[in-house]
């Protein structure tokens, strides 16, 4: 079976650092509660790749965005598996993580 997605080793490391954040604040419950959604979301922009939007006061690396929670996904749409860039949180310095990351 073919993978629908890649999630880079940076963007891994968003999800896991993610989940801890939730834990150590509310709960483990929580914390897989949100890790499923956005995993989700994951498979779900890799099989509707036009979903997300482009945001070029951020980047002009060919990449969308699409939210989720208070949470940015940040994506390759027309690679193939769809690769997945980054797992932000919105109030983050998007613009200097991507710098660093595209």
């Amino acid at each position: 079976m073919k993978a629908l997605y890649f999630v880079a080793p940076q963007a891994a490391l968003d999800l896991a650092e993610i989940w801890r954040y939730i834990k150590d604040r509310s709960s483990i419950a929580m914390a897989d509660r949100v890790e499923s959604v956005i995993l989700e979301k994951l498979a779900f922009l890799a099989k509707s790749p036009e979903a997300g939007h482009r945001r070029k006061n951020l980047t002009d690396e060919d990449v969308k965005f699409f939210p989720v929670y208070s949470y940015l996904i940040v994506y390759r749409p027309k690679t193939k598996p769809s690769q997945i860039v980054s797992v932000l949180h919105g109030r983050r310095d998007v613009e200097r993580v991507l710098r660093d990351r595209l």
